[in-house]
């Protein structure tokens, strides 16, 4: 009692110093107390699920079927690109989990104070607001054809877009807790509208929906290795940009073994779902259509089955959305720190559903998905290899907050990591081959390169040597 009384005087002060509403998540860039940290693995099971069974994971696997996969091929190819991106995923979770601060507070001990809020945040930032307008989009794209459906009334994309925006903001808004309810509530339902979905699209009179003509189905190229690579490759980048803020949504997580029970198992879980759906979608129709909600909405003539595509899409996207607007608050707040995560959120709320207002985010879909992977794979590497080669997982808390500290490097940046993420992004773009998967190859040349170049220097700079070297061991539990 007296420890919870102590987090809510804490919380009672941060209100206060950040003028937030009562009611909302107070803590921003400040650790989570031990008292706090309860959630449990089903709940970031839910929380990951949730942001699995997407419309972008859907339309992927749709899409690697239009670009020429089988039904097999797309549906290993997401998957694989998923959970290897998760084993990397999981590595900076665990940040969250031993320290209860934020992933892109921890990026301050790799890239250094000043570092940590030009690079690795500030781009999270600008992934964040993509990533919302871009499901938003998607979203309000099946919106408009079910509401067409129903009503014989067509519907404006972009105001559909910017209120289902504002909805599915203001759950971000509100914080952690809001969230974790809304994916306990959604999930089960998300479930079985999933299974609903799978079945109308097996039981249309078309041949070409039936299960065995889906499986049979070899698409233009079958498993062609620089197609499989191409999409693999893109579910691995997609989920590489979240590294950063892996640790926020496990921050307030009881154990390790919560965190990795449930990232894990709910990443191999959701991808597999969505991206069969997906598949299914464009397979059975030759691939001539990747997105499965605007395939039903055509061929359904129940307004039941209507009515619950819209109220699947809602729950799917707000679940979603949820975490990107909450992350990029998160790192609005490690770049402002006089803003509180409430301000921060309702900024990068507003960039967002300014964006989404925008559907031209949909198309070139892999390039832009590319390009993030580029910026955010060397940094994957980098912080990587250096929270577990160079601080062995063990960081100074105090020293993240400290100007002139342990991580303070030079003038507050790192040059070393800035360095190597620079010469990631090189070689992921010029250097590595397409069919090598360059996702996977530039973490792991970054991270390797990182780790020789930064205990070369700790051996000469006494700055790099400061700030390299492992604080003293935290209980991990």
């Amino acid at each position: 009692m007296a420890d919870l009384a102590f987090d809510n005087t804490i919380e009672d002060s941060l209100q206060k110093r950040y003028r937030q509403p009562k009611g909302v998540e107070q803590f921003g860039i400040e650790a989570i107390p031990e008292a706090r940290k309860t959630v449990r693995w089903y709940d970031l099971f839910a929380i990951i699920l949730n942001f699995l069974i997407s419309p972008s994971t859907i339309l992927r696997g749709g899409l690697g079927v239009a670009a020429g996969l089988s039904f097999q091929a797309s549906v290993v190819a997401e998957c694989s690109g998923i959970v290897v991106a998760a084993v990397f995923y999981v590595v900076m979770a665990t940040v969250g989990v031993d320290y209860g601060i934020p992933g892109q507070v921890a990026t301050r001990a790799i890239y250094g104070l000043r570092g940590s809020k030009a690079i690795p945040s500030f781009l999270r930032s600008i992934a964040s607001c993509y990533w919302f307008a871009f499901q938003t989009v998607i979203g309000a794209t099946a919106i408009c054809a079910v509401l067409q459906k129903l009503t014989g009334t067509a519907y404006s994309l972009i105001l559909v877009s910017v209120l289902f925006g504002i909805v599915q903001a203001l759950v971000a808004i509100v914080g952690y807790e809001s969230l974790r309810q809304l994916s306990r509530i959604a999930l089960p339902v998300k479930l079985l509208m999933f299974g609903y979905l799978f079945w109308l699209l097996a039981h249309q009179s078309d041949p070409n929906f039936a299960p065995s003509a889906v499986w049979a189905f070899t698409g233009k190229s079958g498993w062609d290795w620089v197609i499989f690579v191409a999409w693999f490759n893109a579910a691995a980048a997609g989920w590489l940009t979240m590294i950063t803020d892996s640790a926020d949504f496990c921050r307030y997580s009881r154990s390790r073994t919560d965190m990795w029970i449930g990232t894990l198992s709910a990443s191999a879980v959701g991808t597999m779902i969505s991206g069969s759906l997906g598949a299914y979608a464009a397979a059975a129709t030759l691939g001539k259509t990747a997105n499965p909600f605007v395939l039903i909405a055509g061929i359904s003539t129940s307004w039941i089955t209507l009515a619950l595509i819209l109220v699947f899409i809602a729950l799917d996207n707000w679940t979603i959305n949820v975490l990107n607007l909450y992350t990029g608050g998160l790192s609005l707040s490690n770049m402002f720190e006089r803003l509180g995560r409430f301000w921060t959120t309702v900024i990068i709320s507003l960039l967002g559903i300014a964006l989404s207002a925008t559907p031209d985010v949909v198309k070139g879909y892999t390039t832009y998905v590319s390009l993030l992977g580029n910026v955010f794979a060397p940094i994957g590497g980098v912080l990587i290899a250096d929270y577990i080669f160079v601080k062995r997982m063990h960081i100074d808390l105090v020293g993240l907050f400290e100007p002139n500290g342990p991580y303070w490097f030079w003038k507050g940046v790192n040059p070393v990591a800035v360095a190597w993420t620079g010469l990631g992004f090189l070689f992921y773009m010029f250097a590595v081959p397409p069919t090598w998967i360059p996702t996977v190859c530039t973490v792991l040349f970054t991270g390797i390169g990182y780790t020789l170049t930064a205990l070369a220097i700790s051996g000469r700079s006494r700055a790099m040597q400061f700030g390299s070297e492992p604080a003293v061991p935290v209980p991990a539990e």
